[in-house]
């Protein structure tokens, strides 16, 4: 008989996994567990602070399957009328991982703005690495994405 323990591990991992799983390649977008793009992190503010703010529950919308968190209504409204132009490059995906035709998650504050692009990396130490060669990074992970997810 299996422990109770047990099987909310398996079912929380199922749950995970089942989440974390985009509906089409072209519409992958990485959210954590809980369903959240960039770890709840704010995808305007990078853009708009210059810097990784923490969305709220109070401001959130959904876009391909995710749940977008927003520091505030104003960013929640721009993002919503251009989604396209502040969601990160490659689903969110770390753009490393994927110029390196694999994924990986991100962390949020591994972040750099490129031709008004917002791309997002494992770790601040492979953001470092990604940075070296940035542009052939970028050049490997448009010919890879979304390719790499199949």
């Amino acid at each position: 008989m299996l422990k109770k323990h047990t099987i909310l591990t398996a079912l929380a991992l199922a749950t995970a996994l089942f989440m974390a799983a985009p509906a089409m390649a072209a519409d992958a977008i990485y959210s954590n567990w809980l369903g959240k793009a960039i770890g709840g992190y704010d995808p305007v503010a990078y853009f708009t602070a210059h810097k990784p703010v923490e969305g709220s529950g109070d401001f959130t919308a959904k876009w391909k399957g995710a749940t977008w968190r927003f520091a505030s209504a104003e960013n929640r409204a721009k993002f919503t009328a251009m989604p396209e132009k502040y969601a990160p490059q490659y689903g969110g995906y770390c753009a490393y991982a994927v110029a390196n035709n694999s994924t990986a998650k991100i962390d949020p504050e591994a972040w750099k703005i490129v031709d008004g692009k917002l791309y997002l990396n494992y770790s601040k130490d492979i953001q470092k690495t990604w940075e070296a060669d940035q542009t052939a990074f970028i050049m490997a992970a448009d010919k890879n994405w979304p390719g790499v997810l199949n």
